[in-house]
């Protein structure tokens, strides 16, 4: 199955809801504008205005929009987006993505004061991607919690991954070494996509190639790689594209297995202090950090967050 990515202006994203109002679908993922399914593709539309077209019609579907023009005031800006896209690099998955079995990897807890980060990186061989085809295994922003905890302990049945936790304290120790959070992805992805490759040589799986959800440009995350004496050097293709967990299943996989051991974490977390952890980084979360602050000090406020986000300051730190 073929995919296109587009940019486009929000004004052209009303008129794409009007033109697919008869093809809408009931609920789009999160974030999303509207998701619409016609005969041979499937539209969906980002409040950031990318726009994901998958399936056989991919391709002039998309066409149908791309040359769109927009409005006087909106030309500089659509130029601006088409020309400093993130997607616009050389390691582009190709159109037939999703005919190709990759390991996909993706991660959670990045933006969570509280708890670690998690990643994950899977391989899901052809079969098994039709195996879970009808399960919803998607995006896990776009997927509740409880629904999350359903679907990985089957998912876990049907896979080969790989799982990296980031205590908070060991993240707070390379933060204040001078790591950003960007660098700490790189190598966690890089990890756990070889600790995979590696399973899949000892049995004898082969694969395509490596799909990672992009988080920072594909040049700066050979750098982060670089910087701490890593590289890639497989002679697999690796490609890198944001929202991927909606182009590939082997990336969604990831995404349901990092956030049910986010998850996992969190509750042992809570457990461990005595008081409710809130997810995120809001108004809720600081409440609940100054509550920990006041009741349990500083030093078990410090082992169960990011102590670099904000979060802190408005703690009362």
């Amino acid at each position: 199955m073929s995919y296109e990515v587009i940019q486009v202006t929000n004004k052209t994203l009303t008129e794409m809801n009007s033109h697919y109002s008869a093809d809408l679908k009931s609920n789009p993922p999160k974030g999303a504008v509207f998701a619409a399914k016609t005969k041979g593709c499937m539209i969906t539309a980002y409040k950031s205005g990318k726009v994901l077209f998958q399936g056989k019609d991919a391709s002039n579907e998309a066409s149908r929009w791309n040359g769109k023009k927009t409005s006087k005031n909106d030309t500089s800006a659509k130029k601006k987006n088409s020309t400093s896209s993130v997607d616009n690099h050389n390691y582009k998955p190709p159109h037939n993505v999703t005919d190709l079995v990759l390991l996909g990897s993706d991660e959670t807890g990045t933006g969570d004061y509280f708890g670690p980060m998690t990643v994950v990186c899977v391989h899901l061989s052809k079969e098994q991607m039709k195996t879970i085809e009808g399960w919803g295994i998607r995006d896990s922003k776009s997927i509740t919690d409880t629904t999350i905890r359903e679907l990985a302990p089957r998912l876990v049945k049907h896979c080969t991954y790989s799982l990296l936790v980031l205590k908070n304290e060991k993240y707070n120790e390379l933060q204040e070494q001078g790591m950003n959070q960007g660098q700490m992805k790189a190598l966690l992805h890089h990890q756990a996509i070889t600790n995979v490759m590696k399973k899949c040589s000892e049995d004898e799986v082969d694969f395509d190639g490596v799909f990672i959800d992009q988080f920072v440009q594909p040049e700066r995350y050979f750098e982060y790689l670089k910087g701490k004496k890593k590289a890639w050097i497989s002679e697999k293709p690796i490609y890198f594209a944001t929202k991927a967990e909606n182009i590939h299943p082997s990336v969604a996989a990831a995404s349901v297995l990092a956030r049910f051991s986010f998850l996992n974490e969190m509750d042992k977390l809570e457990a461990e202090i005595g008081l409710p952890l809130p997810k995120g980084a809001g108004p809720k979360v600081d409440q609940a950090a100054r509550e920990i602050l006041r009741q349990k000090g500083q030093d078990t406020l410090y082992r169960c967050t990011k102590w670099h986000f904000a979060n802190t300051k408005k703690a009362g730190v």
